[in-house]
């Protein structure tokens, strides 16, 4: 019995389990990272300087060591990828994020895997304490975000290898959600994280989040309630975090063998991370827009004033020729006059013809007569003075070729006329087509 050739799958394993935001997100990355027409191409060509997008979230977890942040994130990605512990497990700054392989990267494959972040070397010793985890996990949206675990903050004597307040409060300011964790044990009123909560939020206070961690640890609801009241009057004595509409959110890691009657809202901050991947997807729609007009605007900018040097150039062309012209015409017929004198009609006309003749006697003619006009002793200084005035054509002559502008070759603009048709007709329809199936996953049907 004959084999049968296997049937192509339609759908690859690869594209069943992609979502439609992570689809519209690595779509919109691709069109800027294209090798023959990506933006970031495009743009470079006409000196602007685009970074693509990024295909995920970043959810900065910070708080003080013994927090739970590593926790969390394992339990969201439901592998262990990070050390967790009451010691100062995380030092530096971990990236953990999904690929194909497991796999740890170092501080500068971490930032070749991350070009957005790599500010960071201004930062003297972060470098070395900079590192990625990547997982397989496919858990939640765990494939469309990345998880920066940040070193644990104590207060005291500690003494970190680099500027940890200013490396948080930057990477805060990168994220596009931060995570802050209170640990009711003691480390809760830390005064290194609410100073660095204090700037990031004067910075970017809309990002923030506040969770009291490892909630089920804090004894009765009584002795939570109070924990939190502490928390919040710490955080409302300075004046950037007092705030209307404050929220904390408790939560702990949920374990069947230890079943708590504390509420945990650990689902609420998932949810959080899911709105902020929709706000996300949104944002890098209306960014491939803006980027859009930004560069057909830059090109038609350029055709224009192309068009305006090219006409500029050929009125300087015209004065400098004409400068050029009569700086050497005139010196000729100031001599030619002269010479013409010392022959009578007949031998002029035996040279040159009669109509020669009649030329001559014209144009060296109005010479002649304005040199009569002169008296003779000023024709010398008339002489200098004419010879000035040519020196000063010859000089305009030139000057006026040098202010040509440099204009775009016939190439330079088919490839900026054939740019400007490609972001129209490609990637503007590419975009609303993304956006329409962005919303018919959550729109109805008869909205379209």
């Amino acid at each position: 019995m004959a084999s049968r050739k296997p049937r192509s799958v339609a759908n690859p394993l690869e594209s069943t389990i992609t979502t439609p935001g992570e689809r519209i997100l690595k779509e919109c990355h691709n069109l800027y990272v294209d090798s023959e027409h990506g933006l970031v191409k495009i743009a470079s060509c006409v000196d602007l300087r685009l970074l693509p997008p990024r295909k995920k979230i970043f959810v900065m977890i910070m708080g003080n060591h013994s927090a739970g942040k590593s926790s969390f994130i394992n339990w969201y990605i439901e592998e262990h990828v990070q050390k967790t512990g009451v010691a100062i497990e995380t030092q530096g700054f971990t990236f953990i994020t999904s690929g194909r392989k497991r796999e740890s990267l170092t501080g500068n494959a971490t930032l070749h895997l991350y070009p957005h972040f790599r500010p960071l070397l201004e930062f003297k010793g972060v470098t070395d304490y900079l590192s990625a985890e990547i997982s397989t996990s496919k858990q939640k949206k765990f494939s469309l975000l990345t998880f920066v675990d940040t070193p644990g903050l104590v207060d005291g004597d500690m003494v970190y290898p680099f500027n940890v307040n200013s490396a948080i409060t930057w990477l805060g300011e990168q994220a596009d959600l931060v995570f802050v964790f209170f640990d009711p044990m003691g480390q809760a009123l830390c005064k290194r994280t609410l100073n660095i909560v204090e700037q990031l939020s004067d910075a970017c206070g809309d990002k923030l989040h506040f969770c009291l961690s490892k909630a089920d640890e804090a004894g009765n609801e009584t002795d939570r309630q109070r924990v939190m009241m502490q928390i919040v009057q710490e955080l409302c004595r300075r004046p950037g975090l007092n705030k209307c509409g404050f929220e904390m959110s408790t939560v702990y890691i949920p374990n069947p063998q230890k079943p708590s009657r504390c509420v945990n809202q650990i689902e609420g901050m998932c949810q959080t991370i899911e709105k902020t991947i929709n706000q996300a997807v949104q944002k890098t729609l209306d960014q491939l827009e803006r980027d859009c007009n930004l560069i057909t605007s830059t090109i038609q900018n350029r055709l224009t004033q192309d068009r305006a040097d090219v006409s500029h150039n050929r009125s300087v062309r015209v004065h400098s020729f004409l400068c050029g012209l009569l700086g050497m015409v005139l010196p000729v017929l100031f001599v030619l006059s002269f010479i013409v004198n010392t022959f009578s009609k007949e031998e002029l006309d035996s040279l040159v013809g009669e109509g020669g003749a009649r030329v001559l006697s014209i144009s060296t003619g109005i010479v002649a007569y304005l040199w009569d006009w002169i008296p003779e002793d000023g024709q010398v200084v008339m002489v200098m003075m004419f010879g000035a005035f040519c020196y000063l054509l010859m000089f305009l002559s030139k000057y006026f070729a040098r202010q040509g502008s440099k204009t775009l070759s016939r190439k330079e603009k088919r490839n900026l006329a054939d740019y400007n048709d490609y972001i129209q007709d490609v990637v503007r329809l590419k975009k609303v087509k993304l956006y329409e199936s962005y919303l018919q996953q959550c729109a109805a049907e008869c909205d379209f």
